[in-house]
């Protein structure tokens, strides 16, 4: 399994890890971080900020715009209509996406084969559609973040290259634009085409871990928030789940914490993490959590 990452980094004391978990999940985490903020602790004050699917757009949220503002903006938002039977958001998600992916991660050998699968079924479904799912997504995305521009700050958007099925990471010296980068990172690959950049179509860095965390590999302090809860649909033996990440972070020498969404938060999110109605809940059931947390991490993270 394939985890080094494709750009350079440079070592250093404090990471961040944001992981995937859709509408509900994104709202989760900037609820989480605005909780420690308000509390007095600075999660965006990491040395790295490394984000996924959900997560990816959380980074560039929270490097772009004060937490409180965050959480605040998603309390009084007005939750879109839906787009379509059984889709919510500005983009509907194929109707049958979890049997698709189930059945391409039952018949994969290995990671590297179900992300080439993977890809290879994205690439195939779109090439059937008009194409105009592209440009929406990118502009949905870019909707979502305080700026177009990537800040001054090392942070790092997981992706999977949707020909080849091989990892891919993006930072400010990618050559691309930070919406490019979180609208390739937010790529199901269902419902959310793959997405285009140059020649080249990217899906969701999930699909390499859901939370990346093993790339913050060498940091002294790694902080990892899982909306996902640290599960995975893929079999025990691939290492996909999260405890395995933390006991390779461990090994090499880190100190790790994480933040998993607690029975209230797990409630707020309700069946359906992608359900735009549940952010508003989400985000309060997370910021009390991170309120609840400060105390604890305040040692690890100061």
């Amino acid at each position: 399994m394939n985890t080094t990452p494709s750009a350079p980094r440079p070592i250093g004391d404090r990471a961040l890890v944001l992981g995937g978990g859709g509408s509900a999940g994104n709202a989760w985490l900037i609820g989480v971080i605005a909780g420690l903020f308000d509390s007095g602790l600075d999660p965006t004050e990491a040395d790295l900020i490394i984000g996924t699917s959900a997560g990816a757009t959380a980074a560039a949220q929270i490097t772009g715009t004060n937490p409180p503002q965050l959480f605040a903006d998603i309390l009084t938002a007005v939750p879109p209509q839906r787009p379509a039977p059984g889709g919510r958001g500005p983009v509907a998600p194929v109707a049958n996406h979890m049997e698709i992916t189930t059945e391409i991660i039952t018949a994969a050998q290995d990671p590297a084969d179900m992300r080439r699968r993977m890809g290879a079924a994205a690439l195939e479904m779109d090439a059937a559609s008009d194409g105009s799912k592209q440009a929406q997504w990118r502009a949905t995305v870019a909707t979502r973040l305080p700026s177009a521009d990537w800040p001054n700050r090392n942070i790092l958007i997981t992706a999977v290259d949707a020909h080849t099925g091989d990892p891919v990471t993006f930072t400010r010296d990618s050559g691309i634009t930070l919406v490019d980068a979180v609208a390739a990172s937010t790529s199901n690959g269902f419902g959310v085409p793959p997405f285009e950049i140059g020649a080249n179509h990217y899906i969701d860095g999930g699909y390499r871990r859901n939370e990346n965390a093993d790339l913050a590999t060498g940091y002294n302090r790694v902080l990892v928030l899982s909306p996902l809860g640290g599960r995975t649909r893929h079999p025990a033996e691939w290492g996909m789940q999260l405890a395995t990440q933390v006991d390779e972070l461990r090994t090499t020498g880190s100190t790790v914490e994480t933040i998993l969404p607690n029975t209230d938060s797990l409630n707020a999110f309700g069946p359906n993490l992608m359900d735009f109605s549940r952010r508003a809940p989400s985000a309060q059931a997370g910021y009390d959590q991170g309120k609840a947390l400060a105390d604890h991490l305040t040692e690890f993270w100061s």
